[in-house]
């Protein structure tokens, strides 16, 4: 089924960001496990799955709609030297994911593709999860300081 121009280019725009997302979130989780903190590393790597299965579903849905999917295209990785900057990194990631996301909802219902609309709906609310977790660790962060919150994420 060809696809609406401007629904593949929203999209391969979108995989662009997830494709970024995975590769920030690997090197974090990485970073945070070699400093070990397992808990976080688990946390940020289930993140960074996630991010691989929405690349996965957009992917499939360019396809479908006979477009190429643009895997070369990656944004600008923000890596973070310690803890609270790759929070700060990752949250303003998911707020220009979730901001994308509402975009491209749009373009996908001004184009009557009501499917690719009902799909990136369901990542948004990914998305969304994402930012409140972020959220709730540099709440925690904030409310019992830097080493407490650390000392918590150390071990398996």
């Amino acid at each position: 089924m060809k696809g609406n121009d401007k629904v593949l280019a929203v999209l391969n725009g979108l995989l662009a960001d997830e494709l970024t997302a995975i590769n920030q979130y690997v090197v974090h989780a990485e970073m945070d496990e070699n400093w070990g903190y397992g808990k976080l590393k688990k946390l940020v790597g289930s993140r960074s799955i996630t991010e691989m299965k929405h690349a996965e579903k957009l992917i499939e849905r360019i396809l479908f709609l006979e477009g190429i999917p643009v895997v070369s295209k990656l944004n600008a990785i923000r890596i973070g030297a310690d803890i609270p900057k790759q929070f700060t990194n990752d949250l303003a990631a998911e707020m220009t994911a979730v901001k994308n996301y509402n975009k491209a909802i749009q373009v996908t219902m001004d184009a009557g593709d009501n499917a690719t609309k009902e799909l990136l709906e369901s990542i948004l609310k990914d998305e969304d999860a994402h930012v409140n977790q972020i959220e709730e660790k540099l709440d925690q962060v904030k409310q019992m300081g830097i080493q407490n919150f650390l000392a918590i994420q150390a071990g398996d």
